[in-house]
């Protein structure tokens, strides 16, 4: 009987840890020092609720079978989160998470429902250095209960601060690192398992848009599924395009309505195969009408007591979007 997996990505704005948090690092403290003026408890409770009440409504209301989130401080603040999720709707999540130097000290984590998966005790990551450490890349490869393997891959690439092309080079460099990463993981199946074309998902906020030169031209994704079926290297299907010039998109900059956030899957989930027990089904941007505001579906922040912006009923500055695959 097929079973469908519901993966979630979601760049959660800023879950830090508690103002002056015991377990914060001194050089980080340093950097937080203004920026989380008047954080408190009370006030990470309240953005936990937050990003609870709309974790628990997806899947029809069962929650997450795995997600994916960035922005976060540190495992802590993560597990609470994903407590309280399990607790409202009766699963039990696995946080796998690696603290990094990233300069502001947000990080990524994958999460899963430990009833549907289990990791092998392996986590990778890779900070990739520019003048300072980059978010990594993040790998976790999960086994579901039928035995099969799923290797997921998160991402944080560097933002466009300073403007879109005077950053691009960043970006690009994360994108040829990790095309490379899957390159190598295609390799190390083939030679020590004997798998052929392995079951990947790449999810993330990219910062740039699909059609952008770091994404089809080095990280190599495209919508074009005869490319993905065809190409000598390992080339990615992206499965977020049909989005593009819609009303809604992950990430809104002024009137500029930005498809961030995304999910890749590699050539096994595309293609019908026996051998391949994995298959793309949909993808989708959720878009519950309290994560979103005005005629550009702004999603509503809700950033920090030290911000202009502070808004308690926010969520956060991005949208979370969903993959939806099948297993035979």
């Amino acid at each position: 009987m097929a079973t469908l997996h519901h993966i979630y990505w979601w760049n959660l704005e800023n879950l830090f840890d508690i103002e002056f948090s015991p377990r914060r690092p001194e050089w980080l403290q340093k950097e937080l020092k203004t920026e989380l003026k008047g954080w408190t408890e009370a006030i990470l409770d309240k953005k936990i609720d937050q990003l609870c009440s709309i974790l628990k409504k997806m899947n029809g209301g069962a929650g997450p079978d795995i997600l994916g989130v960035c922005e976060i401080e540190n495992e802590f603040v993560v597990q609470k989160l994903m407590d309280k999720v399990g607790s409202e709707i009766g699963r039990t999540y696995k946080v796998l998470h690696r603290d990094t130097k990233d300069q502001r000290g947000i990080d990524i984590a994958i999460i899963y429902d430990q009833t549907m998966y289990h990791d092998d005790g392996k986590i990778f990551s890779l900070e990739i250095m520019k003048r300072t450490h980059t978010r990594d890349l993040f790998q976790v490869n999960l086994t579901s209960t039928a035995g099969n393997e799923l290797i997921t891959i998160g991402n944080h690439w560097p933002s466009r601060l300073g403007g879109k092309y005077e950053s691009e080079h960043y970006r690009i460099m994360v994108a040829e690192t990790l095309s490379y990463w899957i390159q190598r993981i295609h390799e190390i199946k083939a030679e020590e398992e004997q798998i052929e074309d392995p079951a990947i998902v790449v999810m993330g906020d990219f910062n740039d848009q699909p059609y952008d030169r770091s994404i089809n031209d080095y990280l190599k994704s495209t919508s074009n599924i005869e490319r993905v079926k065809n190409a000598r290297t390992p080339t990615l299907f992206n499965t977020m395009f049909p989005f593009l010039d819609e009303k809604f998109g992950t990430h809104v900059f002024g009137n500029e309505i930005n498809l961030l956030d995304q999910f890749h899957v590699s050539k096994s989930l595309i293609v019908n195969s026996l051998n391949h027990p994995y298959k793309f089904i949909s993808s989708q941007i959720i878009k519950f009408p309290e994560l979103v505001k005005g005629e550009y579906n702004t999603p509503k922040r809700f950033s920090r007591p030290s911000e202009s912006d502070f808004n308690v009923s926010g969520y956060s500055d991005h949208l979370p979007i969903e993959l939806i695959i099948q297993e035979d």
